[in-house]
């Protein structure tokens, strides 16, 4: 007889009635989840707003050596594990671990990847970066499908929780770089990595403390696998880890497996990884047709989170890269470290969020369709890179300077944007998720960023071989022409989106 998914009732262990409008009208758990967000985005986005100066930095001041299109490019693919690992984090919460369990112990291995690179040598900084990208990959899915729990499908409160659940993340996202920032200029690249652990640490801490307020906290994963399944299972996945490491090593040692193709390899994945998701969830027989007709707009926006992100994600990449060697790092004869450039994108969304909610719950249903938020956003995203098109024309090299000015705005632009894409998107995705899927579903939209990291593995390799203008200049126009195709697809994405709005 076969084996199945045995599903856990979902009404035991809900959070405290009054809990339902603690929270600035939100239920008290998004409290809870907006704050481990505040950490984990503190410890990972501090680190990353350092890395990729910390990849081109000589070996000499305790950096790597690489040149900078080649750590633009290892950046990006390391944001590429990062975000495929999260397929099987959604899997094991949805199978195994459990929503809450998943992300306790992603936390868990977040920290102690950290903990690992502030150990100064570059054997550990790759332990570190494997250890974060498993953890990141048990984590990000899950949260954000928590706080998808914590509301009714026609909660008309459910964007807005999400805009705030966002600004969470983009606290994290402000503090992390200046703090890491300004530890790994002055201190050393390491003392940046250790503060990134000390705030995962801490995020951890308060997760425990409140979960007696999130609906998803119960230790039984929703659709657990038969006793005899899941420990088969976990055999496979534990031998096909020792088997991957092997293969890896062997690889390496025989001098195959260089750095090159291992992003080339990535790449290849996370191009193949979201066709078979898409498919395996178009097939199932747990998904009914009523679901599986909402899978197809959902194709839609996640292209366009492909695209938005391909820019985003540039922000600590080339965006850092250009900041370090042709921006003023000082504003009104205050001197700061370049890498605090990218706390300006987390800064503006931390103001932009709860205008953005406050707007959204003011008018109620007649806010803009989800798609056409979407839309605005990636048009956003191409406008912020062909906003760098105007300080670098007609300029070479590393011999000029632009004002502070042009990064910033080009931040404010890219920072309204991702407001209004990732909030419309995860609240989208946690609408158009099939039943048996809820926490793979909003895995697949985690792998659009694995996608666009990887395209980014690819496309920041040229970097140092074009003009500047022609670099953001290019990829802003397809990035705004994307945009406008979903803007016109906008009439059939409200009819087949129900019950989006």
């Amino acid at each position: 007889m076969t084996e199945r998914a045995h599903p856990v009732t979902a009404d035991d262990e809900q959070p405290p009635s009054q809990d339902d409008r603690a929270f600035f009208g939100q239920p008290k758990g998004l409290l809870t989840l907006s704050a481990l967000e505040v950490w984990e985005r503190f410890s990972f986005l501090g680190m990353q707003a350092i890395l990729v100066l910390y990849f081109a930095d000589t070996v000499a001041d305790e950096g790597l050596g690489m040149d900078a299109g080649t750590a633009a490019s290892v950046s990006a693919a390391y944001g590429t594990l990062v975000y495929l690992v999260s397929v099987g984090g959604g899997w094991l919460a949805d199978r195994i671990l459990g929503s809450y369990r998943a992300v306790l112990w992603g936390g868990i291995l977040i920290a102690l990847g950290h903990y690992s690179m502030a150990v100064p040598t570059a054997a550990m900084t790759w332990v570190g970066l494997g250890l974060i990208s498993a953890g990141t990959g048990l984590l990000k899915p899950n949260v954000a499908a928590m706080v998808g729990k914590l509301y009714r499908t026609d909660d008309d409160r459910r964007d807005a929780g999400f805009a705030l659940y966002y600004m969470g993340i983009n606290i994290g996202a402000f503090a992390g770089p200046l703090i890491t920032g300004w530890l790994g200029e002055h201190q050393g690249w390491h003392w940046g990595f250790s503060a990134a652990a000390l705030g995962m640490t801490l995020g951890l801490v308060q997760y425990i403390a409140g979960r007696r307020h999130l609906a998803g906290r119960k230790h039984a994963a929703e659709f657990a696998l038969a006793p005899a399944a899941m420990r088969r299972a976990v055999r496979l996945m534990v031998a096909g880890a020792v088997v991957f490491a092997a293969l890896c090593g062997t690889l390496a040692g025989v001098g195959w497996l260089t750095m090159g193709r291992f992003v080339d390899v990535l790449t290849l994945v996370s191009v193949v990884a979201p066709v078979v998701y898409f498919w395996v969830m178009f097939t199932s027989p747990r998904v009914t047709a009523e679901e599986r007709g909402r899978l197809r707009p959902y194709i839609v926006l996640f292209l366009a989170s492909v695209v938005f992100n391909f820019i985003l994600f540039q922000a600590y990449s080339t965006m850092m890269l250009l900041a370090s060697t042709n921006a003023d790092t000082s504003i009104l004869g205050f001197d700061f470290p370049s890498s605090w450039y990218a706390s300006a994108l987390g800064a503006f969304e931390v103001a932009l969020a709860p205008v953005v909610a406050a707007v959204w719950v003011r008018m109620g249903r007649r806010q803009p369709h989800a798609s056409n938020k979407i839309a605005l956003g990636v048009i956003l995203g191409g406008l912020s890179f062909l906003l760098m098109v105007v300080p670098t024309v007609g300029h070479e090299g590393t011999d000029y300077r632009m004002a502070a000015w042009w990064i910033v705005g080009s931040y404010l632009l890219l920072g309204l944007g991702d407001v209004l894409l990732e909030t419309s998107g995860l609240s989208a995705s946690s609408k158009l998720a099939p039943k048996a899927f809820s926490s793979q579903t909003m895995a697949l939209w985690f792998l659009s960023l694995a996608l666009a990291n990887g395209i980014q593995a690819q496309v920041v390799k040229i970097y140092d071989d074009v003009s500047h203008p022609a670099y953001f200049g290019v990829n802003g126009a397809i990035a705004v022409l994307l945009g406008l195709v979903v803007v016109a697809l906008a009439p059939w994405l409200r009819r087949t989106m129900h019950p989006v709005h």
